[in-house]
């Protein structure tokens, strides 16, 4: 057991279960145990799709609990109680939900229900829905059902640890060290293209994981635990977290919860039946994001506030101002408190010691560069082969945080906003930082490439050196920004990733030919919420 990590344990323990009946041992039930169970007349089965589907086909004996209007959230508990007793559920009875298949009606139900009382020993899901009991061969029927019998169960409580409530999504957000905020809808909506509200993305600090990616797309089936556990891993959720999920009303939300809660096994995950609908009304007019990691982009308005001679000399603006252009250039003028390197250091460095970061410690640590502090990078170019390269070596450097200025120089001039000069303003200066060794990015060669990595290539051109690679994917840098350099919109960068096929579940290798256009593809994998990413910048040893 101790070998095994986060929800690896789990699967382990699910792995004994598995000698047990299939009644017993997980939530989720076939088709073929249904029906004997049917049969057997051993289980209350409902069914919790909309009402014009149950009427279209049903499994014969259902019970019609249709989740909307069915059961809520800020229902009183003899509301409840009413409406699960109408349900024809008494104590002890083993009750099934089922939906269509591939749905998420099914989940809420199963975990209204548990939350409300019933035991999880005596709830289960139709893994598969009716897709799969008409696969499997099995009867159904047409038209209303009749009401059951009423049953006697009784709800004496809510388990209230479930729910969270609009400050625990504030904590998510701001806290993504302790808190995996997780957006069950489509990406469309995540990244802005598409949404039902008059602002269109997702909660920032939220991570995507939409309902459909839980599903077998043939069988309608949830995918396996391990398969679930791997995507959990892959998107950045960590055993230690608690998950907070959200959509836009409270329903697509319930699948992840399911799969974390009810099929992995993990304890701390909390449900946010509020959703969108709530932190888009609410009057403060709550942020909402498009980029997944849009620290990564920082505007000029952002840094005019932050750069301040004030909040500089009181210690709050803890930022290090890194302008990449020419010497020449920024003798001349340059945003105030900016310190010049050139992107020639960092090129330099690259081609001259590949392997050996700590010499651009040096360099950095010389300048008066605070590893601490946020890296902001001024390129009067947009997000150049050249600034991305700047960035990655930063981060391998050690920087906790490296963004890039969205504007130019001249643009923060024509803002109105004042430059500096080294002759009217001599540069202040920094005492040397101390860089910890090893602390940074690691940068990869293609040789170290594992089975399942999945190497795209941002070259202009596909390179010949990735050609035997397997999983080369091929997506132009250029493809991800726009005629001026900057970076393309979260919704188009979307469009661009999925239609090369660039997945969401593996570990990513991002590389070109020149490693500066490799480097632009890290940036924007990152800036789009991709968390295994790996930069294959190293030369061929």
């Amino acid at each position: 057991m101790l070998l095994l990590s986060g929800f690896g344990a789990i699967l382990l323990l699910s792995g004994q279960a598995q000698a047990q009946s299939e009644s017993s041992a997980q939530p989720l039930v076939s088709a073929r145990w249904l029906d004997a169970q049917l049969k057997a007349k051993a289980v209350v089965l409902v069914d919790a799709s909309m009402p014009h589907q149950h009427a279209a086909g049903r499994i014969p004996g259902a019970v019609l609990a249709s989740v909307f209007g069915q059961i809520g959230f800020d229902q009183s508990l003899a509301q409840v109680q009413r409406r699960i007793q109408a349900m024809g559920i008494s104590p002890g009875q083993t009750v099934v939900v089922y939906d269509e298949g591939a749905s998420w009606m099914a989940a809420r139900l199963f975990h209204d229900l548990h939350i409300h009382g019933v035991p999880l020993g005596n709830l289960r899901l139709l893994d598969g829905g009716l897709h799969a009991w008409k696969a499997f061969g099995g009867e159904v029927a047409k038209g209303p059902s009749a009401a059951p019998a009423t049953g006697t169960f009784v709800v004496t409580q809510r388990l209230s640890d479930t729910r969270a409530a609009l400050a625990d999504v504030f904590a998510a957000s701001g806290n993504q060290k302790s808190f995996a905020l997780i957006d069950a809808l489509e990406p469309e909506s995540y990244f802005g293209a598409a949404g039902l509200f008059d602002r269109l993305g997702h909660i920032p600090g939220a991570k995507n994981w939409p309902v459909a990616d839980f599903f077998d797309p043939v069988t309608k089936r949830f995918k396996t635990r391990s398969e679930i556990e791997r995507m959990a891993n892959r998107i950045g959720i960590q055993p230690e977290q608690t998950a907070v999920v959200y959509c836009g009303g409270g329903g697509a939300a319930a699948v992840p919860n399911f799969a974390l809660r009810y099929v992995l096994g993990k304890s701390e995950v909390k449900l946010y039946n509020e959703s969108l609908r709530e932190w888009l009304a609410d009057s403060r007019e709550l942020p909402i994001a498009t980029y997944p990691d849009a620290q990564r982009l920082r505007t000029g308005a952002w840094l005019q506030g932050w750069n301040s001679p004030m909040l500089r000399m009181v210690g709050y603006a803890q930022m290090n101002l890194i302008d990449l252009r020419p010497k020449a250039e920024f003798d001349k003028d340059h945003i105030p408190h900016a310190i010049n390197l050139p992107v020639v250091v960092f090129r330099d460095h690259l081609q001259q010691n590949p392997q050996r970061p700590e010499q651009l410690q040096a360099v950095l640590a010389a300048a008066g560069i605070q590893p601490a502090h946020r890296m902001l990078l001024i390129s009067d170019a947009g997000l150049t082969p050249d600034a991305a390269l700047a960035a990655a070596l930063l981060e391998r450097a050690g920087a906790a945080q490296v963004s890039l200025l969205t504007e130019s120089t001249e643009d923060w001039a024509f803002a109105g906003r004042a430059l500096a000069n080294p002759s009217a303003s001599p540069a202040r200066a920094m005492p040397a930082a101390s860089f910890a060794a090893g602390a940074g990015l690691r940068f990869m060669q293609l040789a170290q490439v594992k089975p399942g990595d999945v190497v795209v290539n941002f070259g202009k051109q596909a390179a010949d050196s990735v050609a035997a690679a397997s999983g080369q994917i091929h997506l132009p840098y250029t493809a991800l920004l726009d005629a001026k350099g900057a970076v393309k919109p979260a919704k188009a960068l979307w469009a661009a990733l999925s239609k090369a096929g660039v997945p969401r579940y593996a570990r990513l290798i991002a590389t070109a030919d020149d490693p500066g256009e490799a480097a632009v593809g890290y940036f924007v994998l990152k800036l789009m919420g991709f968390a295994d990413v790996q930069p294959a910048l190293l030369p061929a040893s």
